[in-house]
């Protein structure tokens, strides 16, 4: 027995396809085989699965455990849930290794799994190991078990294990996502007075598309935030593991501008730690960490790559500005949006004043929202080494961490290759908007000598 994928389906940080035309059945079958073989030739034999809620997602999941007890490994059910449940599953219970099936963010009619072996994030090279395996139907053969695993009460107990935070009025948009059903537990056990949207779980995502870091996703948080007047307001995607929050004026935080906040408690219980964000975080970001006594550190985009740096600085915190935050201090260091909104909630009340307030008092800077632009998958990484090699020439200001981020007078500009699509990203911040428009030129000069344009922008 072989199977092929479809090369597009195999990602960098998970398997991501559209059911039906890249992504089906077989494909999670073969998942399973090649998930279960990996993990019994490394001494392991249990595996938590856990699905989104996707239509598609119970078809998958079956496909997926008949691959996995086919090679020899028994399995945990845990259900449906947000894929941090997931995570959380595979850090408490006994097993060796974790699968969630979920599409995240994406449209309805995609799904597809992220995965953990043996406590480590699995990406990159493991994901095209599968793909080899596959072809070749290097499998091992056995015949596991299945059992089932009811841990979300005790997923919300754990998100809510040594909680001070205050009593506030907090409004919680789920987006029909796979966190739904935690939020509806979580904010039974809050102080305080809550009120949620959209926490029934529905694939089909009626109300809004279930990504928290654009705005538009964001209106009826508002409108509710407004109407009630609450203090706050916090979103979540379609998965669960990303964050959005707003202030009681409707004012965007950033997944950066989170992080800031975020920082504060964690240096205090640990002073002088690292802390981590992505390339594309603001210079506010990393000037906050230090005003707190802790050390920044800029990393590359990307949740896989950013949990194992964690892992090798001991940084107790970590973000991107997608909204991806890692808890290390008194939790497992993986990406939980459930367990970010209860941390917040916790800083809020550990700083004392408003979300507003804090809000307010963070700088004022002016920055573009990521802009994306098609390049030909072959040219994706080449630009960015040209365009590294004139800034170097020039003896420009630059970090090489991920792509080029460059310091000028004005503010900084990024250009990158995305590791998940055949985009180029690009972002500019400044304290002025004519400041922004000198970075966009520099962005547009160093594209038009590599021979492309910052003409359309690719979506999302």
């Amino acid at each position: 027995m072989t199977h092929r994928f479809d090369p597009t389906s195999l990602r960098e940080y998970d398997i991501r396809g559209i059911v039906g035309q890249t992504l089906g059945p077989d494909d999670a079958r073969a998942i399973g085989r090649g998930f279960a073989t990996l993990l019994r030739r490394s001494g392991g034999h249990r595996v938590a699965v856990g699905r989104d809620g996707r239509e598609s997602s119970p078809m998958l999941e079956a496909a997926l455990i008949d691959g996995l007890t086919a090679s020899g490994c028994d399995v945990v059910r845990v259900g449906l849930g947000p894929t941090p449940m997931l995570y959380y599953a595979e850090a408490v219970l006994e097993v060796d290794g974790g699968i969630q099936i979920t599409g995240s963010h994406n449209p309805g009619n995609y799904n597809g799994f992220k995965m953990v072996f043996q406590h480590l994030p699995f990406f990159g090279e493991d994901i095209q190991r599968l793909g080899k395996m596959a072809a070749e139907g290097d499998w091992e053969d056995g015949e596991g078990t299945v059992t089932d695993a009811d841990i979300m009460d005790d997923y919300v107990g754990r998100l809510l294990a040594g909680y001070a935070g205050g009593s506030f009025r907090i409004g919680w948009d789920c987006g029909n996502g796979a966190a739904g059903p935690v939020i509806e537990k979580l904010v039974k056990l809050l102080p305080g007075e809550h009120h949620t949207l959209f926490t029934d779980v529905d694939g089909n995502f009626p109300n809004h598309h279930p990504d928290p870091t654009e705005e538009k996703n964001l209106a009826h948080l508002k409108a509710l935030v407004a109407e009630k007047q609450l203090d706050f307001g916090l979103a979540f995607d379609g998965d669960g593991d990303r964050i959005g929050a707003i202030d009681g004026q409707g004012r965007v935080i950033w997944g950066d501008q989170l992080l800031s906040v975020l920082a504060e408690p964690v240096l205090r219980k640990d002073p002088g730690a690292t802390i981590i964000a992505d390339v594309k975080a603001s210079q506010a970001l990393y000037d906050r960490i230090s005003e707190l006594g802790g050390k920044p550190l800029m990393w590359k985009t990307g949740h896989s790559l950013i949990k194992t740096k964690m892992k090798e600085t001991g940084a107790p915190l970590a973000g991107e500005m997608s909204g991806h935050i890692f808890f290390a201090q008194d939790y497992y260091g993986f990406d939980d949006a459930q367990y970010a909104a209860v941390q917040l909630i916790n800083a809020v009340h550990l700083i004392g004043k408003s979300m507003s307030d804090i809000r307010s008092a963070m700088p004022a800077i002016v920055n573009t929202p990521e802009m994306r632009f098609q390049v030909d998958e072959s040219r994706k990484f080449a630009v960015i080494d040209e365009v590294l090699d004139r800034l170097k020439a020039e003896g420009a200001d630059v970090n090489d961490t991920d792509g080029a981020r460059v310091n000028t007078p004005d503010g900084w500009w990024l250009l990158r290759a995305s590791n998940t699509q055949d985009v180029l990203v690009a972002r500019a911040e400044g304290k002025t908007q004519e400041g922004v428009d000198r970075l966009l030129a520099m962005i547009d000069a160093q594209l038009a000598a590599s021979g492309l344009e910052r003409g359309p922008q690719a979506g999302h």
